[in-house]
């Protein structure tokens, strides 16, 4: 399974840097908030990636609805050949969530005279 979390971590910083904080009971990938974090077990690797959205597929053990962004999405691989393209582009989705870049933005308040 270090394998597995060894193509995870490669996978996430294709998406720009990452910080790896490993935790008592699991190890987080941040950026400025966690948006990813693995729990290594003898034969699998527990994740989840948090999205600004609902993203369907069976891969997916469930999905918790925090908020409309913020949904934490729950999977687990048993072989590093499962890190591929779908596993990627979800931690690339979540690396923009990580950076926060899925809040909508906030207008000035305006300026007392």
């Amino acid at each position: 399974m270090v394998a597995t979390f060894r193509r995870l971590v490669a996978a996430a910083r294709k998406s720009g840097p990452v910080k790896v904080l490993p935790e008592k009971t699991r190890i987080a990938f941040q950026v400025r908030m966690s948006y990813a974090a693995f729990t290594l077990r003898r034969r699998w690797v527990d994740g989840h990636v948090v999205l600004a959205r609902r993203l369907e597929s069976p891969r997916f053990r469930r999905i918790d609805f925090y908020s409309p962004l913020n949904q934490v999405h729950v999977f687990r691989l048993t072989d590093p050949s499962e890190v591929d393209d779908e596993v990627e582009a979800w931690l690339a989705e979540a690396y923009t969530v990580g950076r926060q870049l899925h809040l909508p933005t906030r207008r000035a308040a305006p300026r007392e005279s």
